[in-house]
């Protein structure tokens, strides 16, 4: 029998014992967008324009797709697991905008 590979905190970078309870995730975050700018011609148009401008401009297309998905896995230890279920709870009044 093998022993388990050593498991690091995702949040806080410390080593995690084989003993040591600890939290798997997944995170995935994806852009979206319900309506394009209504302001110019049809809606064809708009999305013709949209693609030309993104292929035309000077950002890195792997940049432009992680603002648009974005995915992270690993694993959290205990301590870390109550500040990201904490940061990630549904907060009893709205905070705002960030």
């Amino acid at each position: 029998m093998t022993a388990p590979r050593p498991k690091t905190c995702a949040a806080c970078g410390r080593g995690i014992a084989a003993r040591e309870v600890y939290y798997r995730f997944k995170l995935v975050l994806e852009g979206e967008q319900d309506v394009l700018d209504a302001s110019g011609g049809g809606e064809g148009d708009d999305l013709a324009a949209l693609v030309k401008q993104l292929e035309e401009g000077p950002d890195d297309p792997r940049e432009l797709e992680e603002q648009v998905h974005w995915e992270r896995t690993g694993v959290v230890c205990s301590a870390c697991r109550l500040v990201v279920v904490r940061a990630l709870a549904p907060s009893p009044t709205p905070a705002g905008p960030h």
